[in-house]
């Protein structure tokens, strides 16, 4: 017979003091730190603990005595179910403070510099419809909300189109109404899952790994383009077709139809061949008059008009003059690369993935730069002293790696180049710190802009300018 788990107190009448890592909420009871979600700082509330350590716990409010003043009304039904968004209880202004706070907290705790100017945070106009994409699960074991378990009802359909539930793999909230992306989203979602549904298309099991319709991805430009990429789990060209024809013919608007065959366990199409159905390959998204062609597995910041701002944060950073050579490292498919180029006598790009290089090479083709050259490879392994003998000494170096940040070698060959000046884009506040630090021995952080990408997350920009001392 197994051991009963033991079951974990309620701690009543909490107040919640902070905002801690991931968009929880923070309360120090005794000498224990507890950390919940959807809550705010001021609300006092009852916590079920659900998990309990040494010297922290983690739980949920189940009961509120008091709200906070620092409380907004969420606008979406699906908060505190769905993963994103978890902020939006949190007036914007609060958010961007707590934004601005993780910033200097861990510059000051992980990087432990000090910079010599710290600039407001620059927020988002736009803090809803705000992603140009959006990808959605097809699951034939939907998420049942409390609301649905208490009701006693016995739900028989359980297919659902939507996002994944946080820590659960294979469980997927069917979502009415998403305010992330423009409407057309949410119509060709809703569209495609009622086809499927009354044509009896099976859904996706993702623990079974069966079923037909899996995925479905909605990229939108800002001068109106819409791309439909659908995702099949199995190749069974008339369900195909008939679905593909249907989706064209009622939505107009689609300046891009393709569809992918996916049969591997897992949902990315990065190595899938992608085929079009209708229209174009491709749209193009433009920036200061440069163009930037984006393709179906084409990386380009979520947030259009966030990213302009942050590209002119950078080349600001960058102090270019028309003479220097630039690095950019981690360059993706070239944007900041290209985007300042105009400014620069030189830049080299370099990036892990070889098809973000293609992209980065037909993007300075497109806009007649013959300053850029590309190279695709591991940065560790790429950015080496021959490397630089051979492609110039930059006099800048712009970064801009994933959220795990700089590997040591890479730090110490950035140290080695000795540039005069280092723009250092990240999103992920903690890692950045960490590298800072092991940069401040030959550089001082002068200047850092925090830029908020992803309204109603805990998600932060922040690029940091850094001078040789």
């Amino acid at each position: 017979m197994g051991h009963k788990k033991k079951e974990l107190p309620v701690l009543e009448k909490v107040e919640i003091t902070d905002v801690a890592a991931e968009g929880k909420a923070l309360a120090k009871v005794n000498d224990m730190v507890v950390f919940v979600p959807w809550a705010a700082p001021g609300d006092i509330a009852d916590i079920q603990l659900t998990r309990k350590k040494n010297s922290y716990a983690e739980g949920r409010a189940v009961r509120f005595h008091k709200y906070s003043e620092e409380r907004s009304e969420p606008f979406c039904e699906h908060f505190t179910i769905c993963g994103g968004c978890k902020w939006q209880h949190l007036p914007y202004e609060t958010q961007l403070k707590y934004k601005h706070k993780q910033v200097i907290d861990n510059l000051a705790r992980i990087g432990k510099v000090e910079a010599e100017e710290i600039y407001p945070i620059a927020g988002s106009e736009q803090t809803t419809l705000y992603r140009n994409k959006l990808e959605y699960t097809f699951s034939n074991k939907r998420w049942l909300t409390d609301e649905e378990i208490s009701s006693d009802t016995t739900f028989n359909a359980m297919d659902g189109a939507g996002f994944h539930i946080p820590g659960m793999f294979d469980k997927v909230l069917d979502i009415r109404k998403c305010l992330l992306q423009d409407d057309i989203s949410n119509r060709i979602r809703l569209f495609v899952k009622d086809f499927c549904i009354a044509s009896r298309y099976p859904f996706f099991d993702l623990r079974v790994q069966n079923g037909f319709i899996r995925t479905l991805i909605v990229r939108t430009s800002s001068n109106g383009e819409v791309m439909i990429i659908v995702v099949f789990f199995e190749d069974d060209k008339e369900k195909r077709e008939r679905l593909l024809n249907a989706v064209k013919d009622n939505f107009p608007e689609i300046t891009s139809l393709m569809y992918v065959i996916n049969s591997k366990c897992n949902d990315t199409i990065t190595d899938r061949e992608v085929l079009t159905f209708h229209g174009k390959d491709h749209f193009i998204e433009e920036m200061e008059g440069l163009q930037f062609k984006v393709g179906p597995k084409s990386f380009y910041q979520t947030n259009s008009r966030q990213a302009y701002r942050l590209y002119s944060i950078v080349r600001e950073f960058a102090g270019l003059t028309g003479n220097e050579t630039v690095y950019d490292l981690y360059t993706g498919t070239g944007t900041i690369a290209n985007f300042i180029a105009r400014n620069a006598k030189k830049v080299t790009g370099i990036e892990y993935v070889p098809e973000a290089i293609e992209d980065a090479v037909i993007n300075a083709r497109l806009n007649h730069l013959d300053n850029t050259e590309f190279f695709a490879g591991d940065m560790k392994d790429l950015l080496t002293s021959e490397f630089i003998a051979r492609h110039g000494q930059p006099d800048v170096i712009i970064t801009d790696p994933p959220r795990a940040g700089m590997h040591d070698d890479v730090t110490d060959i950035i140290l080695a180049t000795a540039p005069e000046r280092i723009v250092y884009v990240s999103c992920n506040p903690a890692t950045q710190a960490r590298d800072l630090n092991r940069l401040s021995v030959k550089y001082r952080v002068c200047k850092v802009q925090p830029v908020d990408m992803f309204p109603h997350t805990h998600h932060v920009e922040n690029v940091a300018l850094l001078i040789l001392r």
